[in-house]
């Protein structure tokens, strides 16, 4: 078992999403969408390494 706050603290605080740029519920979503694979990313790249 997992706990997700600190990934919406992470996004919302350190890549400062306080509110959506963009209108509708399509574009908004992969608004959001783009900030996981970022966070995802970021993850793979700082944490990846000690896998290896």
């Amino acid at each position: 078992m997992s706990v997700v706050e600190p990934v919406f603290g992470n996004i919302g605080t350190n890549k400062n999403l306080k509110r959506f740029s963009l209108r509708g519920k399509d574009k908004m979503q992969s608004q959001w969408h783009l900030f996981c694979l970022i966070h995802n990313l970021e993850k793979l790249n700082n944490y990846g390494q000690l896998a290896a």
